[in-house]
């Protein structure tokens, strides 16, 4: 499944993004593909940016 961004000004959580990343590999049997190596980094770096967030509200 491509990466689909979320809605304007909409954040995805950690847990979301975590369930996609392990779908991903999942769907992958552990190999990536170019395109799926994308969508990969993309969700890693979403998913790092909604760790912070979350930390700094927990704060």
């Amino acid at each position: 499944m491509p990466l689909t961004p979320p809605p304007h000004g909409s954040v995805r959580s950690s847990v979301e993004l975590n369930e996609r990343i392990r779908g991903l590999w999942l769907r992958a049997s552990g190999r990536l593909t170019a395109e799926q190596r994308r969508e990969y980094e993309q969700l890693v770096t979403e998913w790092a940016a909604a760790v912070r967030e979350e930390m700094v509200k927990a704060a």
